[in-house]
């Protein structure tokens, strides 16, 4: 079964968050990209569904639909000067039989198979990783616990112990995941270089999502995610469509024309 340790480990473009109090400012920027390409790298076994899941979202970004969808999320990207690209889905890369072992892999290891995609003018790289294969720092310096970043679907490590959701996908790793890849996603247009957009002490970095965290839906608070839809036929939490009728639950997005944290629902 796919856990939480299995969330995007490494986006090739990925640089270090910074922000600047009291609300988010604007730096330096690279001229926009239209376009934007995301290589999925799958390391160790995935079942076609979970595969799908996370394949889906990164193609329903772009995909005309009605909201609340997964392409009007993404929108929001669009309201910071050099966010807004259209999103293509580009390399599926299965290594099932884990080219370098179950790890504990380094940082330096998730390079070299992210490298695995090529490098092309306007793609990233997001390598996933199995449950069964260990990476280092995760559950220490990074994300990788499903208490921290697999919530509302995983009983947080803190604060209020509130039933978790059922995940839309009924799959508490695959639908977390793209929690984490969708927040990333979304740092790395508007942020690419982390010198862009930010918020707060330069310290610790929150961006476009991370400046949200924990908001799902319009009335959220610590420990409760917010109003949300509910799937009548799975009792699962949802606030975005994506093609085919796949339903998501997504971060909510800073708003820089309000600065206000922007929800779906």
């Amino acid at each position: 079964m796919l856990t939480c340790t299995s969330r995007i480990l490494y986006i090739s473009c990925w640089a270090p968050l910074l922000r600047w109090p009291p609300a988010v400012a604007s730096a330096a920027w690279p001229k926009s990209r239209p376009c934007l390409t995301v290589n999925l790298l799958f390391y160790g076994r995935f079942t076609p569904a979970q595969r799908a899941t996370v394949a889906d979202f990164v193609q329903s970004l772009s995909a005309a639909a009605a909201p609340p969808s997964v392409a009007s999320w993404w929108r929001t990207t669009s309201l910071y000067r050099g966010g807004g690209a259209r999103v293509a889905l580009g390399r599926q890369i299965l290594d099932e039989r884990m080219s370098l072992g179950r790890g504990p892999l380094s940082p330096g290891d998730v390079e070299t198979l992210a490298r695995a995609a090529g490098h092309h003018w306007g793609a990233i790289t997001a390598v996933l990783t199995a449950a069964d294969v260990a990476v280092a720092p995760f559950c220490v310096s990074r994300c990788g616990c499903p208490g921290q970043c697999a919530w509302p679907f995983h009983q947080p490590l803190h604060g209020p112990q509130a039933p978790p959701l059922v995940p839309p996908n009924g799959d508490v790793g695959a639908d977390g995941t793209v929690i984490s890849l969708a927040a990333l996603l979304a740092g790395t247009v508007t942020n690419p270089y982390g010198d862009g957009y930010y918020q707060g002490d330069a310290g610790a970095g929150l961006e476009a999502a991370t400046a949200c965290a924990g908001i799902f839906g319009s009335g959220a608070y610590p420990g409760y995610p917010g109003k949300l839809l509910t799937d009548p036929a799975t009792g699962a939490s949802y606030n975005a469509v994506g093609l085919g009728g796949r339903k998501y639950l997504l971060p909510a997005l800073w708003d820089p024309m309000t600065s206000q944290c922007k929800t779906l629902v």
